[in-house]
């Protein structure tokens, strides 16, 4: 693939829902109009729309695109086999309500891209409903060639743990690390390239409304994730030929994958402008909010992004994140403390470790508190924090994250049986006797 920009030069653009504007070739956006009767340099005009036309402005989110051939230029779609991505909680499987927890996901020896290293590890909902989502790892090994992917059941969240993905999209190129998030919005075409080899990370697919920022309430006006911290892409496209090989669509529609070829690449797109785009944030730029008196506060503060739902506050899912931080709260058990909740959480270690959990819980494994499931520190951790002397004490060199979800998740077989599900989890709590002294 050759596109008009590398990884070294990559150019982007600031905010969060804005109305961008991109052209790689000077002129070749529209003046005065969406859709003029011949588009500049005999580009074709195509609209993307991620909410219905009708949705409130505020909330509206669609991308005008003006590419060398529309999408419409491809052949017919065949079924095409992943049996590990699974969609909804139908494709799970029944399980009591344990806490769960899994080792680092083995990256396979096989030859496998994006598409075919996904593993469904649990989900919720329904796409056909857009209500819900799923938790998957990828454990990828080689990048995706002249192959570019479509969900149409939902919106991608990426989130690396084990090497770069430089992410071409129809609107451009998003280079992302570890320690960066990426979203691609849901109907866009992208494709997934590891410059670095062997790749592991975390995926939500969000069946539900789009991904925004969080309201802040009392905190203000600033705080959290900051708007101009988010980047989207510049426009790049794709100058290689058409070939009689083709160019592979994979297509996830209706909870199933499918496959078309189409003679030129997809990624075509010469210009745009709209607010439905891909974007990546830098987590080290978030700003955490925390105690500065006592008690642990609600992890409702390190909300990077929020998917809503019909019911006000509760949330279709929230992706959070534990970065670096201070902690300094006085008289205080410093941890989170033992606790049922009705929200369901999927949690993951992008590196270092994790305060409640700080030995069994390893970067690239996952765990699973459903609702009310109690959970909580391990003993060593509770241990520690019980009796540790209370000065203000640095958190560095972590990050840990979440996919909170109202909506139960159910496990995959691939979760249970694959072979990486940490049989003997319940066992870090066996340490926790009754002390009391009454």
């Amino acid at each position: 693939m050759t596109t008009n920009t590398s990884t070294s030069t990559l150019r982007y653009q600031s905010g969060f829902g804005n109305e961008f504007a991109s052209e790689a070739v000077a002129g070749a956006l529209p003046e005065g109009r969406n859709s003029p009767q011949r588009a500049p340099h005999d580009l074709y005009t195509e609209l993307i729309s991620g909410t219905a036309f009708t949705a409130p402005r505020a909330e509206n989110r669609r991308t005008w695109m003006y590419r060398r051939q529309p999408s419409v230029v491809a052949g017919g779609y065949q079924p095409y086999a992943q049996p590990q991505w699974t969609t909804g909680a139908g494709g799970g499987v029944a399980v009591p309500p344990d806490p769960l927890r899994w080792n680092p996901f083995a990256i396979p020896s096989e030859p496998l891209d994006f598409v075919d290293g996904m593993r469904t590890v649990a989900a919720n909902g329904d796409a056909e409903a857009q209500t819900g989502m799923a938790a998957h790892m990828y454990v990828a090994n080689r990048s995706m060639q002249r192959r570019a992917l479509v969900n149409a059941d939902g919106e991608m969240l990426l989130v690396p743990q084990q090497g770069r993905v430089v992410l071409t999209t129809e609107l451009g190129i998003l280079d992302v690390k570890p320690g960066e998030v990426a979203v691609v919005p849901r109907g866009m075409a992208f494709s997934v390239a590891l410059p670095d080899g062997a790749s592991r990370g975390y995926i939500c697919e969000n069946y539900g409304a789009h991904f925004r920022l969080p309201e802040l309430g009392p905190i203000g006006s600033n705080g959290l994730a900051n708007a101009r911290d988010f980047l989207a892409p510049t426009a790049a496209f794709d100058s290689t030929p058409a070939t009689e090989d083709g160019f592979e669509i994979v297509k996830k529609f209706g909870g199933r994958l499918w496959s078309a070829s189409q003679p030129a690449s997809p990624f075509n797109v010469v210009a745009w402008h709209g607010n439905l785009v891909p974007y990546k944030y830098d987590t080290a730029h978030f700003m955490t909010i925390g105690s500065i008196s006592y008690d642990h506060p609600d992890p409702s503060i390190f909300t990077v992004l929020t998917s809503p739902s019909d019911t006000p506050g509760t949330a279709n899912c929230d992706f959070v994140i534990f970065p670096p931080r201070w902690l300094v709260a006085e008289n205080t058990f410093r941890p989170p403390w033992y606790h049922r909740s009705l929200m369901s959480e999927f949690m993951g270690l992008v590196y270092g470790q994790y305060d409640a959990k700080p030995e069994g819980f390893k970067p690239g494994g996952a765990s699973l508190h459903n609702c009310m499931v109690p959970h909580g520190p391990d003993t060593e951790a509770f241990e520690k924090a019980s009796n540790a002397p209370l000065a203000p004490h640095k958190l560095d060199n972590t990050l840990a994250f979440m996919f909170e979800s109202r909506y139960r998740f159910i496990p995959t077989a691939y979760a249970l049986e694959g072979g990486a599900l940490d049989a003997g989890y319940s066992n870090c709590w066996a340490g926790l006797k009754d002390q009391f002294k009454g």
